[in-house]
């Protein structure tokens, strides 16, 4: 997923017809206020209704959390920076994540957008319940956690600099997977699996490029 130019200012236009191309975009708030209910009310439903004791709800909810940084790199390795040799496979790659890479400063492109999103967890928690039976009520919500906090930590890292020290890495490590080696730095949220796997930058060596930087900040 190489591009001869990344361009720093506006958005792909994904499909011609307009209303399609609304539904391709979205805002953090509105991913937000979709699946707060879900991370209050299935927890609730786990211990009152199902009657699962809370200390094995909170665990199975951490789990779920946990469970996410993992899918996070696999969805980001295996499925977003597959590389097709159909010309029809590129297209579906271009749509799902190539235009990130090509206008990654799109911040309407940084959340997967309501309509997907909803179908994806919905396969996601079939799954879940077939595997967990019960305990799939207090595992997707934290799954669902989970996914948020990476959409929201990828915003952040597009638009601001770390508001700590020691975040600076996870920030490095995707300016690098931009602008230097797309094959590499897969992880957002945590980098425990880029090390896992071998696909962690050296970020003892790699020098910092300031400028390549504030081309993935916003200014407003």
């Amino acid at each position: 997923m190489e591009f001869q130019k990344i361009h720093n200012k506006g958005q792909a236009q994904l499909f011609r017809n307009s209303y399609l191309e609304y539904l391709t975009k979205t805002h953090p708030l509105v991913i937000w206020g979709m699946y707060l209910p879900v991370l209050i009310l299935l927890p609730y439903y786990s211990i009152n209704s199902v009657g699962i004791a809370g200390i094995t709800t909170c665990l199975v909810y951490l789990g779920g959390m946990f469970f996410w940084t993992f899918t996070e790199y696999i969805l980001h390795r295996f499925a977003f920076h597959h590389h097709p040799s159909t010309e029809k496979g590129k297209r579906i790659n271009y749509v799902l994540h190539g235009n990130h890479h090509e206008y990654p400063r799109d911040k309407e492109r940084l959340f997967m957008p309501a309509v997907p999103s909803l179908i994806i967890a919905s396969i996601f928690f079939i799954t879940f319940y077939f595997i967990l039976g019960k305990y799939a009520f207090a595992f997707f919500p934290g799954f669902m956690l989970g996914y948020l906090i990476y959409g929201s930590m990828h915003y952040a890292i597009h638009a601001w600099n770390p508001p700590f020290k020691w975040m600076k890495g996870l920030w490095r490590n995707h300016h690098l997977h931009h602008y230097k080696h797309a094959d590499m730095g897969f992880g957002v949220s945590s980098t425990l699996w880029d090390h896992v796997f071998g696909t962690m930058f050296d970020l003892k060596k790699e020098k910092e490029d300031k400028e390549k930087v504030k081309e993935l900040m916003f200014t407003k």
